[in-house]
């Protein structure tokens, strides 16, 4: 068992919120993370939401809710009995509350509740991601990379196995969880809508491309799209609108999340298949965007993609009050300043700009520009905190005056542009 940096924080939560909720895709490893606290809450109760026997123990929510008031209590899968929510909301505004509850999630608060009650203020959401790079070892990056971040996946015996136990998961997935409390359509057309987003992983979301390819609404498709984030399995890229004169690209990118459940859905089994897929650049696009999201510790509203109609674009867009920091990513191992780049630094006013390579040499392209080794992605750690702030504000000012001298002198030659 791989030692989750996700404890830790879960156990602050656990101390300044009597509840939290701890949220992320089936199988990726919350109940394992809940059983860690029992070492801290002997009395602990735990109930799976999904077993009858649970269930008709929660036939009234409120009676049983505070017959455990003393207690920790677990409970698992809740987006399963969004019934559980409006008798939970009073039972936390008693004050003193004595109890503490844990409620595991396969879904985000808007689909668990499904807006039977608002918890805002009452509870404390913490999402579990799937292995991170620090968690596995930098040096692992290309099985992470390959198999995804899903424990049983990447600690399997092989790339076959992990291929195999990845097949099965998503055929359960799709219909235990996303049909049975999120969407109601047939099982054939939700897997058809899977495999034609993971077709279109990287690229700008067309809702009327995917309304003609369904003959529906282009609202209906929205929806899909939406629950499907709401369930984890897709990013969705909102586009970033800077106050700027040039137009800007409006519509949202997406991604599935998981790469290893990416490379399922293409046939991809091994690193040669990988390495041969014009997929490639954009699935390891996608990989190194969700390590960047999680080593910085950026909430889904901080992030954006940038792009104009003219070809400027930019990756990985991280905004936090007034500050900016870029991440383009590079499918090679020799990346080289484009013009892209260049572009998205003067318009964006980014303090920073990592291009994230496969390479293993970390170096200084052009002032603010770094070549990182997706192998070194925890040097993005702290990148968004604001203590770093003026550090970031004075590199900025030290690397326009270096720009500004080096044009007097005649000096400045512009980086040449790479291909991918």
């Amino acid at each position: 068992m791989y030692q989750r940096q996700s404890q830790q924080k879960l156990i602050q939560h656990l101390q300044q919120f009597p509840a939290v909720g701890l949220l992320g895709p089936r199988q990726v490893g919350k109940t394992t993370l809940a059983f860690a606290q029992k070492a801290l809450y002997p009395d602990a109760l735990y109930l799976d939401l999904e077993l009858p026997s649970a269930q008709r123990q929660m036939d009234d929510p409120e009676a049983f809710l505070m017959a455990h008031a003393q207690q920790m209590v677990i409970l698992d899968e809740v987006q399963r009995m969004p019934t559980l929510f409006p008798p939970l909301r009073p039972l936390l505004d008693r004050r003193p509350l004595p109890a503490r509850f844990l409620l595991l999630g396969s879904a985000s608060p808007e689909v668990s509740t499904r807006g039977s009650e608002s918890l805002a203020g009452r509870i404390a959401f913490h999402d579990l991601d799937g292995l991170a790079l620090e968690e596995v070892g930098a040096d692992a990056w290309r099985r992470l990379w390959l198999r995804g971040g899903f424990p049983r996946s990447y600690t399997a015996r092989s790339d076959a196995a992990s291929m195999e136990w990845r097949e099965a998961f998503l055929r359960t997935y799709l219909e235990r969880d996303v049909l049975d409390v999120g969407l109601r359509m047939p099982p054939a057309e939700l897997r058809r809508f899977w495999q034609m987003l993971a077709h279109w992983h990287g690229q700008r979301w067309n809702a009327s491309e995917f309304a003609r390819a369904f003959g529906t609404s282009e609202a209906t498709v929205r929806r899909w799209l939406e629950t499907l984030e709401g369930f984890f399995a897709v990013r969705i890229l909102r586009p970033w609108a800077a106050s700027i004169a040039k137009r800007q690209v409006k519509a949202p990118k997406v991604y599935v999340r998981d790469c290893g459940m990416l490379h399922a859905v293409l046939g991809v089994a091994t690193p040669q298949q990988l390495r041969e897929r014009p997929q490639v650049g954009a699935s390891f696009e996608g990989f190194v965007i969700e390590q960047a999201i999680h080593a910085t510790g950026a909430r889904a509203s901080e992030c954006f993609h940038w792009a104009t109609p003219q070809g400027a674009e930019l990756d990985l867009l991280l905004v936090r009050g007034d500050r900016r920091i870029g991440i383009e990513v590079k499918c090679t191992e020799a990346p080289t300043v484009t013009p892209s780049m260049t572009i998205a630094m003067n318009d964006l006013q980014l303090e920073r700009l990592w291009v994230v390579h496969q390479g293993t040499d970390r170096f200084e392209m052009r002032p603010g520009i770094e070549a990182l080794p997706v192998g070194q992605l925890e040097a993005l750690r702290g990148a968004l905190r604001a203590g770093t702030a003026r550090v970031a504000r004075s590199l900025k000012r030290v690397n326009d005056k270096h720009g500004k001298a080096l044009k007097r002198l005649g000096g400045e030659s512009g980086g040449r542009a790479s291909g991918g």
